[in-house]
């Protein structure tokens, strides 16, 4: 059996200290089990429902439990820092204002932790995208648009594409729009030379763009992905992606969770009068 997000909490964080204070997840995922002797084989093959390995999204959970604590940072693309409050939750005693899973304040409102698990949610999920290889990534994007009422999407696979990684077609009205993508993993915010690439090998091919990145978008990329008289550029980093994910449930699964409201008071005054 696994062990719980809670048991893996403290072992991350000497795993992350262990390799230099800062590792590649990869790294982290060898280092963590290592901690657990009783994990068998089977249970690090095991798949979710979505047919990801188990024992690494548990420890990307977690990761983001630690970071929304502020015990571990992602200062850069790939890579996972212990931060001075990280380091110091394994030298002293836990936190005695947290609650029995170690993780929520006891005094925290529902908004509060909704608020919390949306942004480690997301922060998950995008360690995700950036675990995929450039294939699924470009399958992935084929998927959403076609989530979208996009048809006919094709995924190139080609590496000597001009920058074309999939194409499509919308229906607008009695008309469609042929639209190309591209797919970028990347370490910082997409450049404008980027942009400018794409549109050159969709112009006159195509009518519309979109560009996907793990990442975000320069200034200079955001302002020309939009030029008189040029194919326009639609933008989608990686926090819209998530969001595309979560609208469309593209390997995410949405569950209704019942919360209860004390208004006994208000009952118990109204048998007063």
């Amino acid at each position: 059996m696994l062990p719980t997000q809670p048991e893996i909490e403290l072992p991350l964080l000497r795993a992350v200290q262990e390799l230099g204070g800062r590792a590649k997840p990869q790294d982290v995922y060898v280092k963590v089990t290592k901690f657990f002797p009783a994990i068998t084989d089977a249970d690090l093959a095991e798949q979710d429902s979505f047919g990801g390995n188990k024992w690494r999204n548990r420890i990307r959970w977690v990761r983001q439990r630690l970071i929304w604590k502020g015990d571990l940072a992602s200062p850069e693309y790939n890579v996972w820092e212990i931060t001075p409050k990280g380091l110091q939750r394994i030298k002293g005693p836990k936190d005695r204002n947290t609650d029995v899973k170690g993780g929520t304040p006891i005094s925290a409102t529902l908004e509060d932790i909704a608020e919390s698990y949306e942004a480690a949610f997301i922060g998950k999920i995008l360690q995700n995208l950036h675990d995929l290889s450039a294939k699924q990534f470009e399958h992935l994007a084929g998927l959403l648009l076609k989530a979208y009422g996009f048809s006919g999407v094709k995924v190139t696979g080609k590496t000597n594409d001009g920058g074309i990684d999939g194409y499509g077609k919308l229906a607008v009205g009695l008309a469609a729009i042929s639209a190309a993508f591209q797919c970028k993993r990347w370490q910082g915010n997409v450049p404008r030379q980027e942009i400018d690439k794409f549109r050159g090998a969709a112009q006159g091919r195509f009518e519309q763009g979109y560009f996907f990145t793990t990442s975000d978008f320069s200034s200079g990329a955001k302002q020309a992905s939009v030029q008189a008289g040029a194919v326009t550029i639609v933008l989608i980093n990686g926090p819209a992606i998530v969001r595309l994910m979560i609208e469309k449930q593209i390997g995410i699964r949405r569950k209704v969770v019942e919360i209860f409201e004390d208004v006994t008071e208000s009952v118990f005054e109204a048998l007063e009068t």
